[in-house]
């Protein structure tokens, strides 16, 4: 997590709702592709010693994060030379354009320099500012949950679906840690928190992941840009869940930092109350 580069809409579509476009086969078949590529990249490179820098905003980066995205950015260009790329580490490049790919090579570097499994290559796509591609890659676990517009989403290779959970009391909530939060978004999540049945910290992405797959009911964060929460829209959603900032309001290219997943919409909308009781997000 920490700062992403700013994506502006392309002129004349902000605030303007257009149709869901799928990706294309070709371009799902370009994301596994790079999935695949950071596995083998990633996997012999963890618990090794790599050279470890601070970032502007006080975050790690390794040069595992700095090689694997220029290796992923070669093959979206040599590919789809017309589509953009935003990534953590490399910035912006035709960030305008109809089809932007987003790139977070290592989510949850820390994770990754600690030697914990939870970290994930995260694979976005966005067409016109909505994400309608998304690939969580786990090298070291072996996990990876792909979700596409108008398609269900699989983890490894089979469907994924959410779990029903009638209400907070019920759910099992997850976010990275406390200290992510600032002391006025603590405050709302700590209401969540003392109503939900199970809190867990930790674990990165992959809660979302889990969530997809039925066994987490609700994640909250208030960290998250673009290349944090790009790939796991389309991967919740496809499981049939929902993602949205803290205002309930659907999450492309604009968003961020606050974002809240469930798997049931009935959690969602009453996390979202205890979340905005007194706040305007």
């Amino acid at each position: 997590m920490g700062t992403s580069p700013h994506f502006s809409a392309p002129a004349g579509r902000r605030g303007i709702a257009t149709p869901e476009i799928s990706p294309s086969e070709e371009m799902l078949r370009l994301a596994v592709g790079l999935a695949d590529e950071a596995r083998a990249f990633v996997r012999p490179r963890f618990r090794s010693r790599v050279s470890i820098e601070e970032k502007s905003d006080g975050t790690p980066v390794t040069e595992v994060d700095t090689a694997l995205e220029a290796r992923l950015r070669d093959r979206i260009h040599a590919r789809f030379p017309v589509h953009g790329i935003i990534g953590e580490e490399g910035g912006g490049q035709r960030g305008d354009a109809d089809w932007v790919w987003v790139l977070d090579p290592i989510d949850g570097t820390q994770s990754f320099i600690l030697g914990k499994p939870t970290f994930a290559t995260l694979i976005g796509l966005m067409h016109r500012g909505r994400p309608v591609l998304g690939v969580i890659e786990h090298p070291a676990l072996g996990d990876r949950w792909v979700g596409a517009a108008g398609t269900p989403t699989l983890f490894n290779g089979a469907a994924a679906r959410v779990r029903p959970c009638a209400g907070v009391a019920e759910a099992a909530l997850s976010t990275t840690g406390p200290n992510w939060f600032a002391e006025d978004e603590l405050a709302s999540f700590d209401r969540v928190r003392r109503a939900a049945k199970v809190q867990h910290w930790g674990g990165d992405c992959h809660a979302f992941g889990l969530l997809a797959s039925g066994f987490i009911d609700l994640v909250i964060e208030s960290s998250h840009r673009l290349h944090d929460f790009c790939a796991l829209v389309p991967v919740i959603s496809g499981a049939g869940g929902v993602m949205t900032d803290w205002a309930g309001r659907a999450l492309g290219g604009g968003s961020g930092p606050r974002v809240i997943a469930a798997g049931d919409r009935r959690v969602h909308a009453e996390a979202l109350a205890l979340l905005g009781e007194g706040k305007s997000w």
